[in-house]
């Protein structure tokens, strides 16, 4: 389902915000049925993974995906907030912070984001290209410490930082500034089962009902390292 951004900040520009009494967006995360990776920064080889920068839709030869074969963004565990397209280039290089205000119903969960350049379509592509970037994942026990992980409580509004891999790209005029929100990125990142079990195992997995809050008091937002 495709959003407006809420609140980006790209260098030390101000932006608008969202108002008071945005709601929250919510979506269900089965950890049977996982996103697929669809390239990223990912060394191992085919057929489990390719690393690079591809299309953001999925086909016979994405490890995990089925038929029909669509694009990630219509997928209803993503959320997908986009700018309108760019009246001038902007160059991003360095690392990437998303920023979000979630909550859930499971003591344990992920949330992940992608930053994407979404290319108008053409010939090649008539339905645009949207090409990654760069990508990013955190397990929400591990929100506060590394050596301390926590649990959450149902219900109770977190706040979390998603580090990406540094990248640099130029982003076209014409192009759209896009990041993805969802809860897993397999098998590039191992799924959470949302039942706070160790890692690598999933006895009892559940599903998570997630939500990424986008009102003024909890702005979940992006910041880029946009170059002059």
């Amino acid at each position: 389902m495709r959003q407006n951004f809420t609140c980006i900040r790209i260098a030390a520009s101000a932006a608008p915000c969202p108002p008071q009494g945005a709601r929250p967006l919510d979506y269900a995360f089965h950890p049977r049925h996982p996103v697929p990776t669809i390239g990223g920064a990912a060394n191992s080889g085919e057929p489990v993974m390719r690393a690079g920068a591809y299309d953001q839709s999925t086909g016979p030869n994405v490890f995990g995906a089925s038929e029909p074969y669509r694009p990630l963004a219509e997928r209803p565990d993503v959320l997908v907030f986009a700018t309108p397209p760019l009246d001038r280039e902007i160059e991003v290089t360095g690392p990437a912070t998303v920023r979000l205000w979630i909550a859930s119903d499971c003591p344990d969960t992920d949330f992940t984001a992608k930053l994407i350049d979404v290319h108008p379509p053409n010939d090649d592509f008539p339905e645009g290209f949207a090409m990654n970037l760069t990508d990013g994942i955190l397990r929400v026990r591990y929100r506060d410490s590394w050596e301390r992980p926590s649990p959450m409580a149902p219900g109770e509004v977190c706040a979390i930082t998603i580090e990406l891999f540094p990248t640099s790209n130029l982003f076209a005029s014409g192009h759209r500034l896009r990041v993805d929100i969802s809860s897993s990125n397999f098998p590039h990142f191992d799924v959470n089962p949302n039942s706070r079990e160790p890692e690598g195992t999933m006895e009892h997995p559940r599903i998570a009902r997630n939500r990424v809050f986008v009102d003024a008091a909890h702005p979940s937002h992006i910041v880029l390292p946009v170059i002059p």
